[in-house]
């Protein structure tokens, strides 16, 4: 049979393959939150403060300062593979609160953001980061 049907016909993906794909899923998911959310943030942090929601009165700056770790240091973590399903979380738990708590009333267009990426992180902490990251190499050796 060739590579081809092979690769097309089997339901349990190859180790390797997983890994190459965690690698690229990660990339891609980290670098798209980072650029469409975290350098906005960091570059304006002053209007960040001042307009970012605060559903759980902890005061703009609290609510930023997490937004920005979540949306630049942690997913940079992801990216890398580094302590990845911890930083999966936090990332996962400001997608939730702006998906459950401040967009919840909005339209789906709205939602449509933070729905995506909550899938998306969802999907990194459950299956993990792979064979090609930072967390394998430093626990699997």
């Amino acid at each position: 049979m060739n590579p081809l049907m092979r690769l097309l016909r089997t339901d349990q993906p190859s180790s390797e393959r997983f890994s190459s794909v965690m690698l690229f899923f990660r990339l891609a998911t980290a670098f798209a939150i980072i650029r469409v959310h975290g350098i906005k943030k960091i570059l304006d942090v002053e209007s960040e403060i001042a307009n970012i929601p605060d559903p759980f009165g902890m005061g703009g700056a609290a609510s930023a300062f997490i937004a920005i770790l979540a949306n630049t240091l942690f997913a940079g973590f992801v990216a890398a593979g580094f302590l990845t399903r911890i930083s999966a979380l936090f990332i996962l738990s400001v997608t939730l609160t702006g998906l459950l708590v401040v967009h919840l009333s909005d339209p789906w267009p709205i939602k449509d953001s933070p729905l995506m990426y909550s899938i998306a992180f969802s999907l990194i902490l459950f299956m993990g980061p792979g064979r090609y990251s930072v967390d394998h190499w430093l626990f699997h050796k």
